[in-house]
């Protein structure tokens, strides 16, 4: 005789996410070092060197920094999107600025030569970047001179260099400025509930630039919130629709964007996985993503099961909560994430799996009622299945706990009562008490 999920049965209830999916940081860091080239060719780390940054699409500029003994500098929290370029001073050397940086662009390298130390004034550094950028096109008067085949290659040479750095400046600004807006439409869309469109913009920034680890994992983050928070409104809404086509198609649709979610979560935890980050400050920021990811990633597990938009994940389910639970360091979210994997193991019927998750739950909180009816019902199940009696036994044994303990208003109660009662007539089995864990020895 096989007895059916007792989860499985019960009535489909509106479902709130557990906490505020939201959409997170639009700032990354910048770090490099600076090095100074000597007359001998040999390159020395520069430290002490004043690293300052403005940005030259608007009037603004940042906090400075210095470097290192070791020539090594950093910046946290400057705004995506924007252009920026770095102005370094240091004395022994010829002042010189970067220009076309990005926030979240890491392991730069500023080579400057040997000078006076004078540092470049703000307005010294927008002139040069404006004549910069006027001096190609500049005439010049005079006869040029007749250039050797040599001089010609050279030449060659270097206009194509010229023009390579140019196409690769022009790619970074259009690439920043899309990023920029796109976080920014996004963000609005989604503070309106345009989920559509908040997808479509995140999409965008992200397919400016799929590959860089300071902006990509952060817009496919916010792409997976969105998607997240869309699945579970449709689902409230669509469960409640009387009509039965129209309900497949709004569970259809919330199956679809939790496994979406799923997709940009991974993509963020692959990138950021196999990221070098070249300093602390910058780890710090691919470590606060990645754990982003990885709880959206279990979030939209748990709802995909909750609902019963797809129970056959399980073991996907397995994975994504066991990398969130080893990353979180809060007990109670660890303890709740602990006991939602169990609950959304059981949902997908996993119930071996699940019988071992409610009991790492017990063994940290052993009064624990949901624990004990999760345990309870599916050791009872994994009897059925697999004609057990010990099985019976030990879901006996929780479940009558569970009874003793739980209010008499709890939603499992009265399955758990004639559960209990069905054991004892089919199965002559009687709950007996669980003995408590041997108390720690004091040192």
């Amino acid at each position: 005789m096989f007895r059916k999920n007792y989860f499985a049965s019960l009535l489909a209830i509106a479902l709130f996410l557990t906490g505020t999916i939201a959409i997170f940081a639009q700032t990354a860091p910048i770090s490099g070092r600076v090095e100074l080239k000597k007359a001998d060719g040999t390159t020395a780390p520069v430290a002490g060197a004043m690293v300052e940054v403005f940005r030259t699409d608007i009037k603004a500029k940042f906090p400075s920094a210095k470097t290192d003994k070791k020539g090594n500098f950093n910046f946290a929290g400057l705004p995506i999107g924007s252009m920026l370029t770095l102005s370094i001073s240091a004395q022994g050397v010829k002042s010189d600025f970067l220009a076309n940086v990005k926030a979240g662009s890491e392991n730069l390298v500023i080579t400057l030569n040997e000078g006076d130390g004078k540092r470049l004034a703000e307005d010294e550094v927008r002139k040069a970047l404006a004549d910069t950028s006027t001096a190609a096109a500049a005439p010049v008067g005079g006869k040029p001179a007749e250039l050797t085949a040599e001089q010609k290659k050279q030449q060659a040479e270097y206009d194509k260099q010229v023009a390579d750095v140019t196409s690769k400046n022009k790619k970074i600004e259009q690439s920043t400025t899309i990023i920029k807006t796109s976080l920014e439409e996004g963000s609005k869309a989604f503070e309106a509930k345009n989920f559509d469109l908040a997808i479509a913009k995140f999409d965008e920034g992200y397919n400016a630039d799929p590959d860089f680890a300071g902006t990509a994992p952060v817009l496919l983050n916010n792409k997976s919130s969105v998607l997240i928070n869309r699945a579970t409104i449709n689902y409230n809404l669509g469960v409640k629709n009387p009509d039965a086509a129209a309900k497949k198609a709004a569970m259809d649709s919330v199956k679809a964007d939790y496994a979406n979610a799923v997709t940009a979560s991974d993509k963020a935890i692959k990138l950021l996985t196999g990221a070098t980050a070249p300093d602390a400050t910058v780890q710090k920021n691919y470590d606060a993503n990645k754990f982003q990811a990885l709880a959206n990633r279990k979030e939209a597990y748990r709802l995909m099961t909750k609902t019963g938009a797809d129970r056959t994940k399980g073991k996907e389910t397995l994975t994504a909560f066991s990398e969130y639970i080893a990353l979180e360091t809060d007990a109670k979210k660890k303890s709740d994430a602990q006991l939602a994997l169990a609950e959304a193991l059981q949902d997908s019927q996993e119930f071996d799996l699940a019988i071992v998750e409610f009991e790492k739950v017990l063994v940290q909180t052993p009064d624990n009622i949901e624990a004990l009816a999760g345990a309870g019902f599916s050791l009872v199940n994994v009897g059925y299945i697999n004609s057990d009696k010990s099985k019976f036994q030990q879901g006996a044994n929780y479940l009558q706990k569970f009874s003793d303990l739980a209010p008499d208003s709890h939603k499992y109660k009265t399955d758990a009562k004639g559960l209990i009662e069905t054991l004892k007539k089919e199965q002559s089995v009687a709950p007996q008490k669980i003995a408590k864990p041997a108390a720690r020895k004091k040192s």
